[in-house]
């Protein structure tokens, strides 16, 4: 065996224990480094070369000698933490590290739409508050305590159209406020007749809680006796005003208009 070769060895040996200490070095780990100093030492003493699992590489060529270095570089950078691969940072990672304050991201690929909902806004819900269990129960004698202002308002509303009726000379403006003043007039009779009826039942309710102190039992009446007091109501208060004839009149004329339609005609006879 020549000297050249054997220089060549030790160089190889001395080169690939240097990277292994070099690599295993600024992880604090100070023993394995010693080691491989010692068997550099001791290979340039011998002349021989030992290999990673501790095969004599003395008849090896240098291209062999390299290629070994190469596999020991590789196996030490794969059990140094320090010595792992680079890993590209996925989508998720640059979300984590942007946080909330950056920029939105979105992806190239797809186009952008006409309309792009910038800044998510929540869904308004359109709510009734008749219908709406949050409102609570709905009690008729509670809101006209509440709202009885509403009709000094209302009354006011209906001399203003009244007034204006009288000024008006424009025919489709009249009409217009005749008609107006008609359906203020229907819904002020209608809020009457339901004052009326809370009051009848109210009168009821009280009657019954009467007799049921006094160990009665207490009666509930029907549709049909409902009515009747409903019209003896009526026709007191139209005896009051002094309307009940023409208003009896003008109910004959009625029922005389009905009798008539189920009367057999003169081609039949």
């Amino acid at each position: 065996m020549g000297p050249g070769r054997g220089r060549v060895r030790a160089a190889a040996a001395a080169t690939e224990s240097e990277e292994e200490a070099a690599a295993e070095q600024p992880l604090g780990r100070l023993e394995l480094a010693e080691e491989s100093s010692d068997s550099s030492d001791e290979s340039d003493d011998d002349g021989s070369v030992a290999g990673a699992g501790g095969e004599d590489h003395s008849e090896m060529s240098f291209e062999e000698l390299l290629r070994v270095q190469s596999d020991a570089r590789m196996r030490v950078s794969k059990k140094v933490p320090g010595g792992k691969k680079t890993v590209k940072p996925t989508k998720a990672t640059l979300k984590h590290q942007q946080g909330k304050k950056g920029p939105l991201e979105m992806s190239a690929k797809k186009p952008v739409p006409f309309l792009r909902q910038v800044i998510p806004v929540r869904k308004k819900v359109q709510r009734d508050p008749r219908f709406d269990d949050l409102s609570g129960e709905y009690k008729p004698e509670i809101f006209m305590k509440t709202y009885s202002f509403l009709d000094s308002i209302k009354k006011q509303e209906k001399e203003m159209v009244q007034k204006q009726l009288k000024k008006c000379r424009n025919m489709e403006q009249k009409e217009k406020l005749q008609r107006l003043l008609n359906r203020m007039t229907q819904q002020e009779q209608a809020q009457k007749k339901q004052q009326k009826l809370r009051e009848r039942e109210l009168s009821l309710k009280r009657q019954q809680r009467e007799l049921a102190k006094q160990g009665k039992k207490p009666f509930f009446l029907k549709k049909s006796e409902k009515r009747k007091l409903e019209l003896a109501e009526k026709y007191a208060e139209l005896k009051r005003s002094g309307k009940l004839e023409s208003f009896l009149n003008k109910k004959r004329k009625r029922n005389a208009i009905k009798d008539k339609r189920h009367l057999p005609s003169q081609k039949n006879l």
